[in-house]
């Protein structure tokens, strides 16, 4: 009990400074100041906030010789530019995929299509085999058989609700890599079409 009252009489003494230290800071303080701060363009650099104003003392020699003098130097952003950060969530890979384009010219017909950018619309069993009918990102519209060469791959097979690819592309070092990618005519949730 004693050391509980003692601990509350010595934290209200030495909050006592503190308390007088920020009503004394409080009372330096002119609105003329602070308005000035505020209306001052933010230069893009955090600066320390300016000193309560004190009275002027005496002027350097040079000021009074019409010379004016140049308070500490600001680094201007031509100097020298913070580096960008690479955010470290996100992988270099998807970083290198995101950057790769589709090529801007890409042949006419089926050997355009990339099969990225498919989309397909529908699928129909005829007396020759299965044919896929699908669009690109410019709406044309294509029908596909199984064994057709594509801009990045070729067609494997296709289902009544299913075409399945062979995409050949590079990683990220420029390594060929080939991968099977199947695409649904009606995909779940969380499927790409």
């Amino acid at each position: 009990m004693r050391l509980a009252k003692l601990s509350r009489t010595l934290m209200m003494l030495a909050s006592l400074p503190v308390l007088a230290s920020c009503a004394f800071a409080q009372a330096n303080v002119k609105p003329n100041d602070v308005r000035s701060q505020l209306a001052k363009p933010a230069t893009g650099q955090s600066q320390p906030p300016a000193a309560p104003s004190k009275p002027a003392a005496k002027a350097p020699a040079s000021a009074a010789a019409g010379k004016s003098t140049k308070g500490p130097v600001e680094k201007t952003t031509d100097e020298k530019a913070p580096a960008a950060r690479r955010d470290p969530f996100e992988t270099l890979l998807n970083k290198a995929r995101a950057g790769d384009a589709p090529p801007e010219n890409l042949p006419p017909g089926k050997a355009g299509l990339m099969v990225s950018a498919l989309r397909i619309n529908g699928i129909v069993r005829g007396s020759g085999g299965m044919i896929a009918i699908v669009s690109n990102g410019q709406q044309r519209v294509y029908f596909l058989r199984e064994g057709d060469k594509l801009y990045d791959g070729s067609v494997d097979k296709i289902t009544l609700d299913a075409i399945s690819f062979h995409e050949f592309g590079k990683d990220a070092f420029g390594k060929p890599l080939e991968h099977q990618v199947t695409k649904r005519l009606y995909p779940s949730p969380g499927e790409q079409q």
